[in-house]
């Protein structure tokens, strides 16, 4: 996924092939130490499919989209040409007043020419939508499947490694709580962003969009981001909703217990 663009699009420089490769081995090492190792580390919900699966095939769709776009640029075939057309229609019908596709439009300079206003605003489009595509079919998962509980069990210690348990406070709350924080946070993201680069770029200079690899990764991220957020939240809020379920039963059947033993 990650050697997807440098593969594909042409004029790929040397140093930009070898990063690429250093960043797909320890991609490659770190992913299977964490998915092989007893005791947990960073990856989440990593025995609870098919979150982690979700995430990545919509990451891996939004990097091979938007390349087969870019290699339309210099190398058109047939399959970049209906790419291209699928980005510029969604494009045109995402690109409304206050939308995320508009703001990213607008964090543009001012001088920025209509070849890469095009270019940004599919870009744009196209990863939104794939992240939108994702969100829903980890709901969708989420509901028709039990999730998180369709094998039985689930271990918080091992699928959420970076949230302590025993940190204090009552752990439903404190699931309740981070989960509606990561979900702001993912909806306000795409907004945010695109603000923050058009303040920012009187002090430094802003993105330069013009490069394919550039334009592929920062609309990659800025649509990935705060769909992963997304997810998350709704994931923690499943897990608090879980825990306080079963507490609920057991106070249930504690209750019963006392009153056959009575």
């Amino acid at each position: 996924m990650i050697a997807t663009p440098s593969m594909m699009l042409t004029g790929t420089t040397m140093d930009t092939a070898q990063i690429v490769a250093l960043v797909c081995i320890v991609s490659g090492v770190f992913t299977f130490v964490e998915y092989n190792s007893v005791s947990p580390s960073l990856i989440e919900f990593r025995d609870a499919p098919p979150f982690n699966r979700v995430r990545y095939f919509g990451l891996a769709a939004t990097i091979l989209a938007l390349t087969v776009i870019a290699k339309g640029a210099t190398e058109p075939t047939t399959l970049t040409v209906l790419f291209n057309m699928i980005g510029g229609s969604l494009a045109e019908a995402m690109d409304f007043p206050y939308s995320p596709v508009r703001l990213v439009v607008l964090m543009l300079p001012a001088e920025a020419d209509g070849a890469l206003i095009n270019s940004v605003r599919t870009a744009a489009a196209l990863s939104y939508l794939v992240s939108l595509l994702s969100l829903a079919f980890f709901v969708l998962a989420l509901r028709l499947n039990n999730w998180p509980n369709q094998r039985g069990g689930f271990n918080v210690w091992i699928n959420l490694p970076t949230f302590d348990a025993t940190a204090g406070g009552d752990v439903v709350e404190r699931l309740e709580r981070d989960g509606q924080l990561n979900l702001i946070l993912g909806f306000l993201l795409p907004f945010l962003i695109p603000a923050f680069v058009k303040l920012a770029s009187d002090m430094f200079n802003p993105i330069q969009l013009q490069d394919a690899h550039t334009l592929i990764w920062t609309m990659t991220a800025w649509a990935f981001i705060p769909a992963s957020l997304i997810m998350r939240g709704i994931a923690m809020l499943r897990v608090g909703q879980m825990i306080a379920l079963q507490r609920e039963r057991a106070y249930l059947h504690a209750k019963d217990e006392d009153a056959i033993a009575v």
